[in-house]
């Protein structure tokens, strides 16, 4: 038995806690320093985790998605930027591995992927049309067998570390903006020129600098399926799903620091109930719903997988909306429960109960993707669409 297959014979969250205890180690200095978050994804490419949604006969483990989000809530209790770096991989993991199948280059690319752990990032945003990942005013060139593109990207998440990028563009220069096919580029295929700095609030270890994007190709390294349907049947739903997941993580840590703080207190005052206790049962209670609310949704993916009506339904769209909306504002809440439980200790940085890291990060929730233009999609769909409610759907 190979090293490999004795780390890949392993459970999966095993070998996520473990990358995450890693992760763990580096979280503030990743923070403080806005760096990539080296030490962490260096850990999950040991316990060979970046290809295992691929499936086995490309060299992947053919995991599920509620397994990987598994590991990204796992992660996101450790280090956020680790986390998202990895949930961001997996999202175009899982439109490779869905929407390439019959392209020999593509599966080529995701056996590598396997084999060497790579790490893949993805373009979407663009200057002039903001995170609107549905639009696109940059275009492919495609003369005889080669493609070329250039595209003013605003960011593109750890960009500089990523191995490939699959980047979003008009399927020609008369195409309709809507009108979009997704390359992957490898590294050696593409420049990349700085034009703005990730300097943020929080989040800040994904590195989501601005670059001027030119890369040239075979034209082979173009999916096959037009972005609309990659977009609509798996990368909305599964980025709303996995990050729902890590954002679940960051919270469920904040809670247990929270529930740390008031142990230590119901010590040094035996038979007293500490002042921070009532607010941590209603932390509690609202983690579960935010657990409650990814674990549907992932639910309700698995179940539609493969059925591409299912997918394409305003019911489902509406519900994965739903997931995103609802944990990124919930998280806010508990982890403004867990400060006020652990007062100034949670305020400082530097103490077993600093939760200033993890309400930066979990600011980002509400705006990757904004949670205004989600609720606007969602109006507009449930004015010809009933709601779903039955217990059972």
């Amino acid at each position: 038995m190979t090293a490999a297959s004795k780390i890949t014979a392993m459970g999966l969250s095993d070998r996520a806690k473990r990358a995450a205890k890693v992760a763990a180690q580096y979280a503030d200095q990743v923070d403080v320093e806005a760096r990539f978050p080296k030490e962490g994804m260096d850990a999950l490419k040991a316990e060979r985790l970046m290809g295992v949604m691929i499936r086995p006969e490309l060299g992947g483990e053919g995991t599920s998605l509620t397994e990987v989000a598994d590991v990204c809530a796992i992660l996101g209790q450790a280090c956020a930027a680790t986390a998202m770096t990895y949930a961001m991989h997996q999202i175009q993991i899982a439109s490779l591995s869905d929407y390439a199948v019959g392209s020999a280059w593509h599966e080529a690319f995701l056996t590598r992927i396997c084999d060497e752990q790579l790490l893949v990032g993805s373009a979407t945003s663009e200057a002039g049309i903001g995170g609107n990942l549905r639009n696109s005013l940059c275009a492919i060139e495609v003369e005889g067998d080669t493609a070329r593109l250039t595209k003013d990207a605003t960011v593109i998440s750890y960009g500089a570390d990523a191995d490939a990028i699959m980047v979003t563009s008009r399927r020609h220069s008369d195409a309709a903006h809507s009108d979009q096919v997704a390359t992957t580029f490898l590294k050696d295929q593409y420049t990349l020129e700085h034009t703005s700095a990730w300097d943020t609030l929080g989040m800040r270890g994904t590195c989501s600098d601005g670059f001027i994007f030119k890369g040239e190709a075979p034209k082979e390294q173009i999916l096959p399926r037009p972005f609309a349907e990659i977009a609509a049947q798996s990368m909305l739903a599964v980025s709303h799903l996995l990050w729902g997941a890590l954002w679940y993580g960051i919270a469920a840590d904040a809670v247990a620091r929270a529930q740390a703080f008031v142990k230590a207190a119901a010590r040094k005052s035996p038979g007293q109930v500490p002042p921070g206790a009532l607010r941590l049962a209603e932390a509690s209670n609202l983690l579960q719903q935010a657990k409650a609310n990814v674990v549907a949704g992932l639910k309700q993916f698995e179940n539609c997988k493969g059925d591409s009506d299912a997918l394409n339904a305003m019911s489902f769209s509406v519900a994965m909306n739903n997931v995103k909306v609802g944990i990124s504002q919930t998280i806010l809440v508990i982890i403004n429960h867990c400060m006020l439980i652990c007062g100034i200790a949670g305020y400082k940085n530097g103490t077993p109960f600093s939760l200033g890291r993890h309400l930066r990060d979990a600011h980002s929730a509400q705006l990757m993707i904004s949670n205004d233009r989600i609720l606007g999609n969602t109006s507009t769909m449930l004015l010809v669409n009933k709601q779903d409610a039955s217990l059972l759907g």
